[in-house]
């Protein structure tokens, strides 16, 4: 099995940043930078934007011009970042600043269902799992739940903190017995309410079936009680738990639908009237690790991207999802294949072999060992499919507007397009390469300015801009030292920035005391000395001589050193492989 999107085992996690390759005319820019972990960039109605932390914290800018971010939340004693677990999404009630002051997240629970947060952490930003319980099989690994909160934002909307007491729980579901398939995407749909995917929060070591001590009490033995063939209906088969009515229905591997209110299913659900909590928000199952889904502009029509397991990533589109509750085939289908689950005699399985059209195929889907464009430069294997976001109309050509769609995957490190086809819809025979060497993204989502922005796991939110004519310079500096004892004296130097528009000059300005107001030099060099300890951002606004500008930013810590590591052990001679516990 590949590794998981935030597997410490991806190879992704310790590549550097890169230089991204894209069709001419088109640029990328840094926007905000030094973050840690971004999972989601958002657009607020009047200007801000938030962006959310793997580990907890959201933060608020007052504009895509701030340097100096305030943190709006912090939610990591309640959050578990661990692997694919973490704060992972969040939407903005269109409604903000006109008498719905919301911002919804959905996060990894640290705790089961029910529970209290934290279980295996919480203050610490970076949560374990121990052993025991441990983490992989045959371990019974650490259990927690997902959770779909809804924040309240101070100022009635038009503050930059959470109200006190702000957060109220909607849904805390998604039982997840192992590190992998956690949560996904929550989004505000075109119809005002609450679109949520999640994971089946089961293994990816092995053909999970429950049969590891059941700590999510899946059917049909109690919680404790390790599940056996045939009749399992735990692990991977929680998304499949739809075939079962009979029993309490869980949130796992699925699509749902909520009012943003209470939680509770939104009216014109296909089993709205259903008894049963959850299988009235109900509107897809059969899903693995649901990581991202966009709408198609002008319906309420999903797309979901599906992290695959050995062999195929996949796209699946539900083009009618309040009529009817699809079926995506997970674990007994990979995609448009039968999955390595087909050969364990499981009754849930044979259901779908034997009534294949039960099963919903997907709209696009590409092999792991396959190139989506031939010499598009990605790299094949690991695949983790990380971001989907339709063309709008304005900033980008016509050939990149409305109907085709923009996917990511993070493991390849690759942006590619769908264009729009005959029909109307993406044509999924001719996909074209938009971007190699993508710095990690992890979300894809169009801005208000009709720009392509994509949040970079590796610490940045970056922007990809187009011009016919005239680019933008990448504002580059380095700074003589970032940390020292005072009086400190740092030497700037900008002359690494770079126009691509040739015989373009450029010009300066620096903001030497963090204020957010540029002018304290001009220049490409500059240089200042700090007598107070402290931290701040110096930023270099660099600009072209037909007025396109964008700038970067240093934290320097004056009177301040780092501490020392010294590891001790395990040693450089240590080897390891997927799933080993290491002291």
């Amino acid at each position: 099995n590949q590794p998981e999107i935030f597997n410490p085992a991806n190879p992704r996690l310790i590549s550097p940043a890169l230089t991204g390759v894209l069709p001419a005319g088109f640029q990328e820019q840094v926007v905000f930078n030094g973050l840690t972990q971004p999972t989601n960039i958002e657009f607020a109605p009047n200007g801000k934007v938030f962006v959310a932390q793997k580990t907890g914290i959201i933060l608020e800018y007052d504009s895509l011009a701030d340097t100096t971010p305030t943190v709006f939340a912090d939610l990591s004693r309640e959050v578990m970042d661990y692997w694919d677990r973490g704060l992972l999404s969040m939407a903005i009630d269109p409604g903000l600043t006109t008498g719905r002051p919301y911002i919804y997240v959905l996060y990894s629970f640290d705790a089961p269902i029910g529970g209290t947060a934290p279980t295996y952490g919480g203050v610490n930003l970076q949560d374990t799992c121990p052993t025991p319980p441990g983490v992989n099989p045959p371990s019974t690994g650490c259990v927690i739940s997902g959770r779909l909160s809804r924040l309240t934002v101070s100022g009635g909307g038009t503050g930059n903190t959470m109200a006190a007491g702000g957060e109220k729980v909607l849904v805390n579901d998604w039982c997840q017995q192992y590190p992998s398939h956690s949560i996904g995407t929550v989004m505000m749909g075109p119809d005002g309410q609450l679109w949520v995917t999640g994971g089946e929060g089961a293994a990816f070591t092995t053909r999970d079936y429950g049969q590891y001590t059941n700590p999510c009490g899946d059917p049909p033995s109690p919680k404790g009680t390790s599940l056996s063939i045939p009749t399992a209906e735990g692990g991977a088969l929680r998304a499949q738990d739809a075939q079962t009515p009979a029993d309490p229905q869980n949130l796992s591997g699925s699509l749902i639908r909520v009012d943003p209110d209470t939680g509770l299913a939104s009216a014109g659900n296909p089993n709205a009237g259903s008894s049963d909590p959850n299988l009235a928000r109900l509107l897809a199952y059969g899903l693995r690790n649901p990581f991202r889904f966009t709408f198609r502009p002008g319906t309420n029509e999903p797309w979901i991207g599906m992290v695959g397991n050995v062999t195929w990533e996949s796209i699946f589109r539900d083009p009618n999802p309040t009529t009817g509750v699809l079926n995506f085939g997970w674990p007994c289908y990979e995609g448009p294949a039968l999955n390595d689950f087909s050969t364990l005699g499981l009754n849930m399985c044979k259901t779908l072999y034997n009534n294949p059209a039960l099963v919903t195929k997907p709209y696009f889907d590409y092999n792991h060992s396959a190139s989506i464009v031939t010499g598009d430069g990605c790299t094949t294997g690991s695949s983790s499919i990380s971001g989907l976001a339709f063309g709008i109309g304005g900033a980008f050509p016509s050939s990149y507007t409305n109907g085709g769609l923009f996917f990511a995957d993070y493991s390849r490190n690759c942006i590619w397009y769908l264009p729009k086809g005959a029909n109307g819809l993406p044509d999924p025979a001719h996909p074209q390469i938009f971007e190699t060497n993508a710095s990690g993204p992890v979300q894809l989502v169009f801005g208000p300015d009709g720009n392509l922005y994509y949040s970079d796991f590796g610490g940045s939110i970056r922007r990809i801009v187009y011009s016919a004519t005239n680019h933008a310079p990448v504002a580059s500096f380095t700074a003589s030292a970032t940390y020292g004892h005072t009086p400190l004296a740092v030497n700037f130097d900008a002359s690494g920035s770079t126009d691509a528009d040739p015989g373009d000059t450029l010009s300066y300005s620096w903001d030497l005391n963090g204020d957010g107001t540029y002018g304290d030099a001009t220049g490409v060099t500059a240089s200042k000395t700090y007598t107070t300890r402290g931290k701040l951002t110096v930023s270099v606004k660099v600009s072209d001589n037909h007025g396109a500008s964008a700038t970067s930013s240093i934290t320097i810590y004056p009177g301040d050193t780092p501490p020392v590591v010294n590891l001790t052990s395990p040693t450089n001679a240590t080897s390891w492989k997927v799933g080993d516990v290491i002291n």
